[in-house]
């Protein structure tokens, strides 16, 4: 299947599974995970009309967004991966959403950078709902307290909360939480679900869907 076909079918199985819901037509927003892959292979998909992707490195993102938003205008670039305080100011620099939040020294210095280079960057704050010791995000015990430091200390649009639910269970008490943890926050947005279970996450109610290698295929 070429990957203008795939995306075709991920965004016809996202909009089925948001109405057999009950959603609003548009309601989910598809994240299109394009790390590993060059700007060659990304083309295509902005050519059908793709705009929002999803970057785990910042170095990488670097090496070819630029001159993919420079041609194409409207793109969303979301930072999906692990974030490190030395690289804020390019993550900054380069990305419109920063979806992984999860400790108050990266906080901090995310909202130094928005102030230095008068951004107004929208944020998620990651949670580790299964509590994992090797994986990044807030304990869920913690995430109300978190959310509302950043928020109300360090002026960070917060606009919702994600997740990774751990790859050997079913994810769903996961994203029930996630939604749950996001109503004690006051918060409508919920970035969870990727290739394997985007669906189950849209049944729980998530407002985004991280999707690659349904799209890209393998890498």
């Amino acid at each position: 299947m070429e990957i203008e076909a795939r995306l075709e079918d991920v965004t016809q199985r996202i909009a089925g599974v948001a109405e057999k819901a009950g959603r609003e037509t548009g309601s989910v927003n598809l994240v299109a995970v394009s790390k590993t892959f060059d700007a060659d292979m990304i083309q295509p998909v902005i050519d059908c009309g793709q705009r929002i992707f999803g970057e785990n490195r910042v170095q990488e993102a670097q090496g070819k967004w630029p001159a993919l938003k420079e041609k194409t205008g409207g793109i969303e670039l979301h930072l999906i991966g692990p974030l490190q305080s030395n690289k804020a100011a390019d993550a900054v620099a380069l990305f419109d959403v920063i979806e992984t939040v999860d400790r108050e020294k990266i906080a901090r210095a995310l909202a130094d950078e928005c102030s230095k280079q008068a951004k107004a960057l929208r944020f998620y704050v990651q949670v580790n709902t299964g509590m994992e010791q090797q994986k990044a995000g807030i304990d869920p015990r913690e995430t109300v307290a978190f959310v509302t430091m950043c928020r109300d200390v360090l002026k960070l649009n917060v606009e919702g909360l994600m997740c990774i639910p751990p790859a050997d269970e079913y994810p769903g008490p996961h994203f029930a939480l996630l939604a749950k943890l996001a109503r004690g926050c006051g918060l409508e947005k919920l970035s969870m679900g990727m290739s394997g279970d985007f669906e189950t996450a849209i049944e729980f109610g998530a407002t985004s869907v991280r999707v690659g290698s349904a799209i890209f295929g393998t890498r």
